[in-house]
C-alpha cells in the first residue's frame, strides 16, 4: 500500500508539471504563429533577427576559440589552486544576467581598460560590438564548462599512445582527442550558439535598446513590449522558443546526455 501511495504520489506531481509546462510553452506559440510571417515581414524584427545571427555567431566562435584551450588546459594540466580555478570560471554562470552586463559596463567604461580600447576604436558601450562581448562574456564559462566535461570523458592513455608514436601534443590533440570530441563539441556549439541568441540582460546593460541599432531579438521582444505591441512581441518570442527548442534537441543528439551531468543542462 504505501509503495503503491508513493508511486501514485510521484505521478500525479509529474503529470501536473507536464501539463503546467505544457501549457506554458503552448499558448505563447498559438498566438504568435499567425503574427509570425507579418512581423518577419517588417524591416525592424528583420534587422532583429539578421543583428541576432551575426552576433551570436561571432561570440560563439569566440567562445570556441578560447573555451577549447582553457577547457584542456583545466582538464590535464596539474595546476595550483584548481578548486578557486573553477569557481572563477563559473562565477558567471550564476551570476543574474543584468549583474554580468553592470560588471561589464564597470569594466569598458570609464576606466584605464575602457580607455585603452575607446584609443584602439573599439567602442562597446552602446554598440553592436558592446552586443557581442555581452554574449561572450555569459557563455563563455557555460561552453568551457561543457567542453572540460568532454574532455573529462576522454582517456588521456589514448593522447600518450599517440605521443609515443611519433605525434607531438598538437598533432595527439587534433588527431586523437578532437575526432573523439567531436559530438560534445558540436552540441557545446549549438547550445552556446542558442544561449547567445537568447541573452538579454548583460546585452542591455552594455549595449543598450536602440531600435534597429542595438535591437537582437530579445531586444525588439523588450522594446514593443514596453510599447504594448503584443502581436509582435507574441511573434518574436515564438522564433526564439522554435530556436531554443531546435537547438536543444541537437544538443540531447550530439551528447547532451553525457555533459548535461557536468553542467546541469
Amino acid at each position: 500500500m504505501a509503495n503503491s501511495l508513493f508511486q501514485g504520489f510521484n505521478i500525479v506531481i509529474t503529470v501536473l508539471i507536464l501539463v503546467f509546462l505544457g501549457l506554458t510553452l503552448v499558448l505563447v506559440p498559438i498566438r504568435g504563429v499567425p503574427h509570425l510571417w507579418s512581423a518577419l515581414d517588417t524591416a525592424e524584427i528583420r534587422f532583429a533577427l539578421a543583428l541576432s545571427l551575426k552576433t551570436s555567431l561571432i561570440s560563439t566562435v569566440l567562445c570556441t576559440l578560447v573555451a577549447v584551450p582553457v577547457a584542456y588546459c583545466l582538464s590535464r594540466y596539474p595546476l595550483p589552486g584548481r578548486p578557486i580555478l573553477n569557481v572563477l570560471v563559473n562565477i558567471p554562470l550564476a551570476l543574474p544576467p543584468i549583474v554580468s552586463g553592470v560588471c561589464l559596463l564597470m569594466v569598458f567604461g570609464t576606466t584605464p581598460v575602457g580607455h585603452f580600447l575607446t584609443g584602439l576604436g573599439l567602442e562597446l558601450i552602446f554598440t553592436v560590438q558592446g552586443i557581442i562581448a555581452a554574449q561572450f562574456f555569459v557563455n563563455l564559462p557555460y561552453m568551457i564548462t561543457v567542453m572540460k566535461a568532454t574532455m573529462e570523458g576522454v582517456d588521456r592513455r589514448l593522447e600518450f599512445v599517440a605521443r609515443t608514436l611519433g605525434c607531438n601534443q598538437w598533432q595527439a590533440f587534433f588527431r586523437v582527442t578532437l575526432p573523439m570530441i567531436r559530438n560534445g563539441l558540436v552540441a557545446a556549439l549549438v547550445i552556446t550558439w542558442a544561449r547567445a541568441l537568447g541573452e538579454f540582460g548583460a546585452v542591455l546593460m552594455l549595449a543598450g535598446a536602440t531600435r534597429m541599432r542595438t535591437e537582437t531579438l530579445p531586444i525588439s521582444l523588450y522594446l514593443n513590449l514596453t510599447i504594448g505591441d503584443l502581436d509582435a512581441v507574441m511573434a518574436v518570442a515564438t522564433v526564439l522558443m522554435i530556436i531554443t527548442t531546435v537547438s536543444l534537441l541537437v544538443f540531447e543528439r550530439l551528447g547532451g546526455r553525457r555533459v548535461g551531468r557536468y553542467t546541469g543542462l
